[in-house]
């Protein structure tokens, strides 16, 4: 299995920092092919932790403007929440 077929990659936000701090749960932006059971082994694999649960939520491309005024839709996208089992750690930084 290629990990790069699965992860795009990891969404660094306030959110996703205080979750990976108090709770163990790091988020990836993940391909729309991708299922739980892919993404986990690609976790495993990838940073060699063990994946307690997966977590995938679909995102739609939100509604914006053009410079010209014309509307436009933003890319949709894939998001993975993975909680690790605890004492498990992944160092995105």
């Amino acid at each position: 299995m290629n990990a790069d077929k699965v992860l795009k990659h990891a969404r660094l936000t306030e959110k996703a920092t205080k979750q990976s701090a108090d709770l163990g749960q790091y988020t990836f932006e993940v391909y729309p092919s991708a299922t739980k059971d892919t993404i986990a082994a690609a976790i495993e694999q990838t940073f060699k932790v063990t994946v307690r649960r997966v977590n995938i939520q679909n995102y739609r491309g939100k509604n914006k403007k053009s410079r010209t005024g014309r509307p436009t839709v933003g890319s949709d996208y894939k998001k993975a929440i993975v909680t690790l089992k605890s004492g498990d750690k992944i160092e995105l930084v």
